[in-house]
């Protein structure tokens, strides 16, 4: 397997993770992390797709 089709793979597990964790913390605090971090690896999704732009304004409009 090539190297980026892994980092995908990846990518995609920790924003499902993220994604549940999200739905299921009882902690407001944790769940406000959690959604962070998933919005950061949605963001990573697109750089790997080569899409910069929408990754920056994914993280300032969204994360920031």
């Amino acid at each position: 397997m090539s190297p980026i089709l892994i980092i995908f793979y990846v990518l995609a597990a920790i924003t499902l993770a993220t994604a549940f964790l999200t739905i299921y913390s009882r902690n407001p605090i944790h769940s406000a992390i959690y959604l962070v971090i998933c919005f950061f690896s949605i963001a990573a999704h697109y750089l790997l797709f080569n899409a910069q732009f929408l990754a920056i304004v994914h993280v300032m409009v969204y994360a920031g």
